[in-house]
């Protein structure tokens, strides 16, 4: 059965202060496996669950019904990838992200994190198609996370030491949460993955699950959060609710920190895990996540609708009748808001002529413009989908749905007419 096990701390000389240096006790938890645990709901959360697995299936549907599906799944997995880096304290804005992706600040370190998430969690789809889920793959995902980052060392590496929560970095005396002892972590970590390949729950709360055992289990030295959010995607994707699109459940996690953790710390029951408190604290951390999904789910519908309305715009703005090779770019475009025209080649499998003629034919419309100077090497930008992204992160980061209304709740980038900063 799950429970707190209290350990000493020896005493040590490192530490700038008093409490720094002092020994003393300190609790760490034992959580109980997830392959042995029957899971019982309550109906009001069972219901909450359905209509969360209801809303994803629903985004899912209707991406694939418009045009720029493949657009919307690049947008809105950055923006998951983003929010998932800011609850790590990564802020950064897209545009920024997205020069460095150009190469236009390789010594960027935050921007290379953050792009390391976008690409793990690009990773971790992939990983939703090749079964089973393995301990190695998770431990590839938090390698990709921390490559060119000064915790590059000991990246993909399950921890040998005792982690904590914080308090401060000297001892867990006073942490506010210690995972389990290193010894205990590799057969948490099997059972994990083996409940991860079973079907033992809705997709939605086998997600919710994994993640929070994932989170209890803290198996790195760095990335741990990041990492546990991009298992969520595995899950609902290998379980099939979403097949096209990623819904940002990490925005709406980010918006409600404070319960985040709360509702974590109420899935650590102790004792039996069939019984009261820990059935109390499942159906609280269930309801707490379907909440959230649900809340991801309509506002990046809405964010799609905008998206579409806006390459409609680029559209009728032309002259004349469009070519295929215009309709491609402006496609494409919708999902890769800054680009040269290499890349976008590249990505409409369209000759560079093409490319060009349809890049000259929007610019003279200006729903494109060049952002860097001379004719070699040029990048371009697409007018007016990176306001739209950062927009639509700000809005998930109130609980109003307006940063006007409420103010934001977490880290958000600047709004658009204050995007010089970055």
């Amino acid at each position: 059965m799950a429970r707190y096990v209290t350990k000493h701390w020896k005493a040590g000389f490192e530490g700038a202060t008093r409490a720094e240096r002092k020994g003393g006790p300190y609790r760490v938890y034992e959580p109980d496996p997830l392959c042995e645990r029957a899971f019982l709901m309550d109906g009001a959360t069972a219901a909450d669950v359905s209509d969360a697995e209801r809303a994803i299936a629903q985004f899912d549907s209707s991406t694939r019904a418009l045009r720029n599906t493949e657009a919307l799944a690049r947008l809105v997995l950055r923006a998951e990838a983003l929010s998932s880096s800011r609850i790590e304290g990564l802020v950064i804005g897209p545009r920024r992200l997205l020069k460095a992706e150009l190469g236009f600040s390789p010594s960027d370190v935050t921007a290379v994190e953050v792009m390391n998430n976008i690409h793990a969690m690009d990773e971790a789809l992939s990983l939703a198609s090749a079964e089973p889920l393995t301990v190695e793959d998770l431990q590839d995902l938090n390698r990709r996370l921390l490559a060119g980052t000064p915790a590059e060392d000991y990246a993909g590496a399950v921890r040998t030491q005792q982690n904590w929560l914080g308090g401060n970095f000297h001892n867990p005396c006073r942490a506010e949460y210690v995972p389990p002892a290193p010894e205990a972590v590799p057969g948490l970590l099997d059972d994990l993955v083996a409940f991860c390949n079973s079907d033992a729950l809705p997709p939605l709360a086998q997600a919710a699950v994994a993640h929070a055992q994932f989170e209890t289990i803290h198996p790195f030295a760095d990335g741990n959060g990041r990492v546990g959010r991009a298992l969520v995607h595995i899950v609902l994707r290998r379980r099939g609710l979403c097949a096209q699109a990623v819904p940002p459940i990490s925005l709406a996690l980010a918006t409600s920190a404070k319960d985040y953790v709360k509702e974590l710390a109420a899935f650590r029951h102790v004792g039996d895990p069939d019984g009261r408190d820990a059935v109390a604290g499942l159906c609280e951390w269930l309801s707490f996540f379907s909440g959230c999904a649900v809340r991801a789910c309509r506002d990046a519908e809405e964010f799609e609708l905008r998206l579409d309305r806006l390459k409609e715009g680029w559209i009728g703005s032309l002259p004349a009748k469009p070519t295929e090779g215009v309709l491609a770019v402006a496609d494409e475009m919708a999902g890769r808001p800054l680009f040269t025209a290499t890349q976008m080649a590249e990505a409409t499998g369209k000759s560079m002529p093409t490319v060009n003629d349809a890049i000259r034919r929007l610019e003279e419309v200006g729903a494109v413009k060049q952002v860097n100077a001379g004719k070699r090497n040029r990048a371009f930008e697409a007018v007016g989908v990176i306001e739209l992204f950062t927009n639509f992160e700000r809005t998930l980061a109130s609980i109003a749905d307006d940063t006007a209304v409420a103010k934001p709740a977490r880290a958000v980038p600047f709004r658009p007419d204050q995007d010089q900063r970055e």
